[in-house]
């Protein structure tokens, strides 16, 4: 039985709703992880194949990407976001979401290239987001962003400004296994996933009351998340990984 560890956000709804509807859900473990847990199983052999933060690929002994599909935006995406009550110009400290990898890696990147500051970076334990205040900041990810998103002044949306910087969409998660999967797996797992995004109403209705911060779920999953994993996202992910190599 393939271990499988999913990301527990609600943009993997139409991903879960897919697999709960396909056969492959009798000869699969499927577990629901926070990214940076996600990454960890994988890395570690705990399973085989998981939805990973791409900045965790170069740490694995064998890295396959085994899907059409991903979590990514080509712009705004609501949910991985700079918080803070001053301009960033002003912001002495910023916490770290424990839940992330990849955004972590990329507030890096865009700190460095993009607004060209250095502040102090820590690292966050649970609640850390109930801490922002003065020129105290927090990078933010997954649902608990919600919340967020009409409390505080300043809001950097880090997919919008990396299109931005690289006029290239961004790659937050993809489905990577640590060895090679039957190919006749790869195909029912592409459908799967396929048939979950071409009915993303009907997954809402059975999965949507598991996550209750959103407002507007519908618009999310349909507007702000983009789940092809396309060439140019493709070159998006690449560029990161060249950047991340580099931090």
């Amino acid at each position: 039985m393939l271990k499988i560890s999913a990301v527990s956000y609600l943009n993997t709804v139409p991903f879960i709703h897919g697999l709960k509807q396909s056969e492959l859900i009798h000869s699969i473990s499927l577990q629901l992880d926070y990214p940076s847990i996600c990454a960890d199983k994988l890395i570690n052999g705990i399973v085989d194949l998981a939805l990973v933060p791409v900045a965790v690929i170069p740490k694995l002994l064998q890295a396959h990407i085994i899907s059409d599909y991903c979590i990514g935006a080509n712009g705004a995406v609501d949910t991985v976001c700079l918080y803070s009550d001053v301009p960033i110009t002003e912001i002495e400290s910023i916490a770290l979401d424990y839940q992330s990898r990849t955004s972590v890696a990329l507030l890096k990147i865009l700190l460095k290239e993009y607004w060209q500051l250095n502040p102090e970076l820590k690292k966050a334990d649970v609640g850390f987001e109930e801490n922002i205040k003065g020129k105290h900041a927090a990078l933010v990810i997954g649902d608990r962003a919600f919340a967020l998103n009409d409390k505080h002044a300043y809001i950097y949306d880090l997919s919008a400004i990396w299109k931005e910087m690289t006029g290239l969409p961004f790659v937050f998660a993809a489905w990577v296994a640590n060895k090679k999967l039957p190919q006749d797996f790869i195909i029912a797992f592409n459908k799967a996933l396929e048939k979950g995004l071409s009915d993303i109403d009907t997954a809402l209705v059975l999965e949507g009351a598991n996550y209750p911060n959103c407002t507007n779920p519908e618009d999310y999953l349909n507007n702000k998340i983009s789940y092809n994993l396309d060439a140019e996202k493709q070159k998006g992910m690449e560029l990161f990984l060249k950047k991340v190599s580099a931090l």
